[in-house]
């Protein structure tokens, strides 16, 4: 007569198995981690930041389903004598800033410097470009 059970000495089945649980778990927990990383680096790591100067020739509030205030400035290498911008790139940026709005508003057409923070990628609520303006002076 056999007095041993089947559940009081663990068979190589069960230890594998055991085993192959707890390393599924850590390659789980690895891969979230992983992850939130990833997408921590990508939409809200800060690349770079520093400030621009230039002309402001647009400032607008634009998008499907999320409205995002959106502007564009040029900004000039060089200048003839009569203050025509000969060689020049635009700048666009997102303002996330809801006081800065109206700020911007009235200073189209004007030069000024704007602070601002580049991120590696912008989010789709938060704007079309990867650099977040929190801040504008006129430049005189």
């Amino acid at each position: 007569m056999n007095t041993q059970d089947s559940t009081s000495k663990p068979t190589f089945w069960s230890g594998a198995v055991r085993s192959t649980k707890k390393i599924f778990k850590w390659v789980i927990i690895l891969l979230i981690i992983f992850g939130f990383t990833v997408v921590y680096w990508k939409y809200f790591y800060t690349y770079s930041e520093g400030y621009r100067a230039g002309l402001l020739q647009k400032f607008s509030n634009k998008g499907a389903m999320f409205k995002t205030y959106e502007g564009e400035m040029i900004l000039s290498s060089v200048s003839s004598n009569n203050n025509v911008a000969i060689a020049s790139e635009k700048f666009l940026f997102t303002v996330t800033n809801k006081s800065l709005v109206r700020q911007f508003d009235t200073l189209q057409g004007q030069s000024v410097i704007v602070h601002y923070k580049q991120k590696n990628a912008p989010l789709f609520w938060r704007g079309d470009s990867p650099y977040l303006v929190d801040s504008v002076k006129v430049r005189k």
